[in-house]
């Protein structure tokens, strides 16, 4: 057996444990992996409770379990579910890294702490996805994927009927009639897993290539009658619709959503208001007893007019359901999938023995938002002024 590499970075997970967040950073199956690219593990104390893994799991792959304070003065770089609070970000000291999904698109002021801070800030919503060295660190595809699969089961236990066509001694029950609105990585497992529940389904998104991917997968494609030749954005995303455009599109869904039983909304724009895509009427002209669920439901609004988090029945007898962490309760499969892009994204960073960034590399540039990055840059511009 090959010996392994001594490690020279140790790279710390906190319990991120909340009523909203069941995940976890790390994986036990990824100590073994960071091992053999020379890093340590350390993780908080029942970090991993939530998600079906124990302390004793986590030391029995090689990990140091600890309390909060030994982290924070020996690790060299955190992983995150999501982001540092700012009471963490002040226990942190300079030259460490904080790995995760940080907010920068819209959140100047937080990345500003962070460079503050001294910290260098990895965000990985900026990874440039259309790489395929940057497929496995791709955090958004791998959690939206069990987002879409979590939004049509909260549909069906919210649908009041069955789902599937059932012939019985006392008729044929129709099957229930299923709208998917964005068909991108969440809405194409939505689609997909309503589809094996036996629903009939149809689904609608802006990007031209999405027709084809919702017709491979048994669905009918919406025709709204509307072109929006321009749908695909960069990286593979949909892109943010003129306000023209977005109220055509409003209009024809409102009025399409009314033969449907459930909506399941899935379009995000990354780190911008969501696109409303079901306004307040046409949620009113949804038959009573109709399920609607909003994955894109956040502080900054959702596809659905009015949306907020949580669960509420319209006068009409409409069930909204506002539910962004979908993925946190499938906390097992979504922290595998998570764990395995962090330690990439880390891995990305750890050469010759040591973190560090690469001048010119595409995933560098686009991802390091704070630290290091601005460091180097302050550095290359002293040295060309010296040379001057």
């Amino acid at each position: 057996m090959a010996a392994q590499p001594e490690a020279s970075v140790l790279f710390g997970v906190f319990n991120e444990t909340t009523e909203q967040e069941q995940r976890v950073a790390l994986t036990p199956d990824m100590v073994a992996r960071l091992r053999k690219k020379g890093v340590a593990c350390m993780v908080e104390h029942d970090a991993g409770n939530a998600s079906q893994y124990t302390d004793a799991d986590y030391e029995h792959a090689g990990a140091t379990v600890a309390d909060r304070p030994t982290l924070l003065s020996r690790c060299d770089a955190f992983g995150f579910v999501s982001r540092p609070a700012a009471d963490l970000i002040a226990a942190m000291h300079a030259g460490q890294w904080v790995i995760g999904m940080l907010g920068s698109f819209t959140d100047d002021a937080y990345i500003g702490s962070l460079q503050a801070a001294g910290l260098t800030a990895v965000a990985i919503e900026r990874l440039p996805r259309q790489l395929s060295a940057a497929q496995s660190m791709d955090e958004m595809t791998s959690q939206n994927s069990v987002m879409g699969y979590k939004a049509a089961l909260v549909a069906a236990n919210a649908y009041r009927s069955f789902l599937p066509m059932m012939t019985t001694a006392a008729g044929t029950i129709r099957p229930a009639k299923v709208l998917v609105l964005g068909a991108g990585i969440a809405g194409l497992q939505a689609i997909g897993t309503a589809r094996r529940l036996g629903a009939v389904v149809t689904a609608y998104d802006v990007r031209p290539a999405s027709k084809a991917e919702v017709e491979s997968l048994g669905a009918k494609f919406l025709d709204l009658g509307l072109d929006f030749s321009r749908g695909q954005g960069e990286g593979g995303y949909a892109r943010q619709l003129t306000a023209q455009e977005q109220a055509a599109q409003q209009a024809a869904v409102d009025e399409k959503a009314a033969q449907f039983d459930i909506v399941i909304t899935t379009a995000k724009v990354p780190g911008r208001k969501p696109p409303v895509l079901l306004t307040a009427a046409g949620v009113a002209a949804l038959h009573r007893g109709a399920v609607v669920v909003d994955c894109a439901a956040s502080e900054l609004g959702g596809n659905v007019e009015g949306s907020r988090i949580g669960t509420r029945v319209t006068e009409g007898g409409v069930t909204v359901i506002g539910a962004p962490t979908l993925a946190s309760e499938v906390s097992n499969t979504a922290s595998n999938l998570l764990s395995r892009n962090v330690a990439d994204v880390l891995s990305h960073f750890v050469r010759n023995g040591r973190l560090q960034t690469a001048p010119g590399d595409e995933i560098d540039d686009a991802l390091v938002v704070a630290g290091r990055r601005r460091a180097e840059s302050d550095e290359s511009n002293v040295s060309e002024k010296k040379g001057e």
